[in-house]
């Protein structure tokens, strides 16, 4: 068995889903009504039997890090079972992370003499399965120094990418960032290589190329803008298919899901996919579950009020706690103790934890953070113009974004 360490890179500052990372880094942004977005990558770790995780952080993190502590704990029985939050030291100088490769190097004491035979680099920012275990097998059956987990994007899609060629036996032999002209994979001329910014290294070799990294000047010391073009023609560096990677329980439509969620309108699609009968994401794959921390309160409770009123939920998610009184919730997202009064109604919209919708409220089109209570008769997301007044409104989209604690006046 390989010894493996997986380092995941958890610093993004996620500025184009701000409010939502007023007061959080981007991996801690809760989804789907009970998940943060790093549970993801973490599920996918542990599912494939990877225990050694150190999650590097850097912005707002401590929402982040109290998450870890409360959800992602090992005993302390095996010593290499472990995932533990490192954050931004300075400890190869005075900066803070200057690239991906640059966080790599600053923790690179993490990584020299601890034995490891590979090191897995991946981002906290996405939502898909993925059996890293098979990512492993064929970086070494390739007998690759580094291998890159690529998503087959149709081309006219990938001019938004980082865009990698390949030959037919996947080896890379370029790699260009946001090309206007994408070079299509051997024998799928529709179809473009996207890095999707995970990597697998050996150990050794992920170390010296650090070092190197970190002596040139004029680097910006990233792994896909800087290393990757840098080794692609003299080492062997690989490009893993993601629509390759089967995961149990799993259905067919579901090969190769992967969900960018940085931006307010990808957020908010990928919460609303959520609801479907045949989700991009399935939530309900019990063979590679999603963990995240446990809830101790009560389960969702849907009842009459005292008009004799039923609260409903139609093509919706309601997560523990939350009691719906007499209110509507159609094709949305509901988390955890939030509490739906008399007349309420609420559609195509993600509530997140511990939010109070008033008597006779009407919510539309709309992502609402943690902590907010609604007054009575209060509307949002049915007259732009004052929406835009009194809230966050996405230019993309047209969804109206109320940040945590928000206090109504």
């Amino acid at each position: 068995m390989q010894k493996i360490l997986g380092m995941i890179m958890a610093g993004g500052e996620g500025s184009r889903l701000y409010p939502l990372t007023k007061e959080r880094a981007k991996p801690a942004v809760p989804f789907g009504g009970k998940y943060r977005v790093i549970d993801f990558v973490l599920s996918n770790f542990l599912n494939s039997q990877v225990y050694s995780l150190y999650v590097l952080t850097q912005f707002k993190s401590q929402s982040l890090t109290e998450h870890l502590q409360e959800g992602w704990r090992f005993s302390s029985i095996l010593k290499d079972h472990f995932i533990l939050p490192v954050p931004a030291q300075k400890r190869t100088g005075e900066s803070w992370y200057r690239g991906t490769a640059d966080a790599i190097y600053q923790n690179i004491n993490l990584i020299e003499g601890h034995g490891y035979d590979l090191v897995a680099v991946f981002g906290a920012d996405h939502i898909y399965r993925m059996d890293i275990r098979q990512m492993i097998d064929f970086h070494i059956q390739n007998n690759a120094n580094m291998t890159v987990s690529a998503l087959p994007v149709p081309v006219q899609e990938a001019t938004g990418f980082g865009v990698i060629q390949v030959e037919p036996d996947q080896r890379i032999i370029g790699f260009k960032e946001k090309s206007a002209q994408p070079k299509s994979i051997p024998g799928r001329p529709d179809e473009a290589y996207a890095s999707m910014g995970n990597y697998i290294f050996n150990a050794d070799y992920l170390v010296n190329l650090l070092y190197e990294d970190a002596a040139e000047e004029n680097s910006s010391h990233d792994f896909g803008k800087d290393i990757l073009p840098r080794v692609y023609g003299k080492d062997r560096v690989f490009a893993y298919d993601f629509r390759t990677n089967v995961i149990p329980g799993s259905s067919t439509h579901e090969l190769g899901a992967w969900r960018d969620v940085g931006t307010i309108k990808a957020f908010w699609e990928a919460n609303m996919d959520l609801r479907n009968v045949k989700p991009v994401f399935n939530l309900y794959n019990t063979h590679w579950p999603i963990r995240t921390t446990l809830y101790e309160g009560p389960p969702a409770k849907f009842v009459f009020n005292e008009d004799g009123r039923r609260g409903q939920a139609v093509n919706s998610i309601v997560a523990e706690g939350s009691i719906i009184s007499g209110g509507i919730v159609q094709d949305s997202v509901i988390g955890r103790d939030v509490v739906i009064d008399s007349g309420a109604a609420i559609i195509n919209s993600l509530i997140m934890d511990r939010v109070r919708v008033g008597k006779n409220c009407k919510i539309n089109m709309a992502i609402i953070d943690k902590d907010v209570i609604f007054p009575d008769g209060t509307t949002v997301g049915y007259n732009l113009d004052e929406d835009k007044q009194r809230f966050f409104v996405d230019e993309e989209s047209g969804i109206i974004v109320i940040p945590k604690g928000y206090k109504f006046t």
